[in-house]
């Protein structure tokens, strides 16, 4: 049964989660994501789970460490800066293969910057972010109906491979306000983590989860298997064309960015110009033999981000083959719109 409701992205995120089976929340205020913990500590009692505000960042991504240790769904939410102090809880949750979901609004930077729309944490979601070889799988939704379907797609994901899941918004996402189809999926089975999570030794032998190797090649053999993981988890790969068929030049841009850009490349198509998008679904693992496959048809490409030049390195390394890819960063600080992006395109078909 199926119910259409007037969402933000932020609210969005949430009815995702609860629908995904996620009864514990773990977090700590800050704009422009803080619809989400206000509506988790509405709507979790309710349903029997718990949210628990906790003291800092530090705290809640350990605090989901725990939860995510005993096989419970639980998810921790916040905005750039509050996604740096996470990261040495991420990185312990993924040497200990952990299930958990992170949810960034991502906001203005470096530093405190601002609390409106940036794209200036794609280096720190695509590439762990944290210290050590290891890699989250992230999602990058461009509308309230996107953040929504892909909460539940994160928790079955991070199950999946026992492996950290980040859902990469932005201040765009998080406020915009949209009708959503919320949809219910097949219920959590009870035994998913049956056989490696934390719940007492009654009966059988006691169980680890670390990620500390000592012993002389036991790092080597946790990096291997981790790297074995990364490689399986690839096969998750997903990306919106969109009229690239007999485009000459292919725009790539993820989250609201692709979605603004995608208004752009309508215009220009009506007004005679060949061109197409591709709008990365998932940022790891990364859309290449895509963008691959296009470039050795002989199409051109432009990058466009709300940054000063981050995804365009993957664009780049896909297409490195046949060709480059010319680059546009729309400052954050500023709002774009799809007006802005014309010129670019146009100069870059030219």
């Amino acid at each position: 049964m199926s119910e259409i409701r007037l969402l933000t992205g932020n609210e969005a995120v949430v009815r995702g989660a609860l629908a995904a089976g996620c009864r514990c929340y773990f977090g700590y205020p800050i704009t422009p994501q803080n619809a989400i913990p206000e509506l988790m500590s509405q709507l979790l009692p309710e349903v029997g789970g718990q949210f628990v505000q906790a003291e800092s960042e530090v705290a809640s991504a350990n605090m989901l460490l725990g939860a995510a240790a005993t096989g419970t769904r639980a998810m921790t939410s916040s905005s750039s800066p509050g996604i740096s102090l996470k990261q040495e809880a991420i990185s312990y949750m993924a040497a200990s293969h952990l299930p958990g979901v992170i949810v960034n609004m991502n906001r203005g930077g470096p530093g405190l910057g601002d609390i409106g729309s940036s794209q200036g944490d794609y280096f720190q979601a695509t590439r762990g972010g944290g210290h050590g070889d290891y890699r989250t799988l992230v999602l990058a939704p461009a509308s309230c109906q996107e953040a929504y379907d892909m909460m539940i797609q994160a928790f079955d994901l991070a199950f999946k491979y026992r492996n950290p899941v980040l859902l990469l918004g932005d201040a765009i996402v998080g406020q915009m306000k949209e009708p959503v189809k919320m949809w219910q999926p097949a219920p959590v089975n009870p035994a998913e983590a049956a056989d490696w999570r934390l719940e007492g030794a009654d009966g059988r032998e006691s169980r680890v989860i670390m990620s500390l190797y000592l012993a002389e090649g036991a790092l080597a053999g946790q990096n291997r298997c981790l790297m074995a993981k990364y490689e399986r988890m690839k096969t998750e790969v997903a990306a919106e064309t969109y009229a690239v068929e007999d485009a000459e030049l292919i725009v790539v841009a993820y989250g609201s960015i692709g979605r603004i850009a995608k208004s752009s490349v309508r215009k220009l198509r009506e007004q005679g110009h060949r061109v197409g998008l591709v709008r990365p679904l998932t940022l790891y693992p990364y859309p290449d033999k895509v963008l691959e496959n296009l470039a050795a048809q002989g199409k051109k490409f432009i990058t466009i981000e709300h940054n000063t030049g981050q995804m365009v390195e993957d664009v780049r390394l896909a297409v490195r083959h046949h060709t480059d890819s010319a680059f546009f960063g729309y400052m954050p600080g500023n709002m774009p719109a799809s007006d802005d992006f014309m010129e670019p395109i146009l100069k870059a078909l030219e």
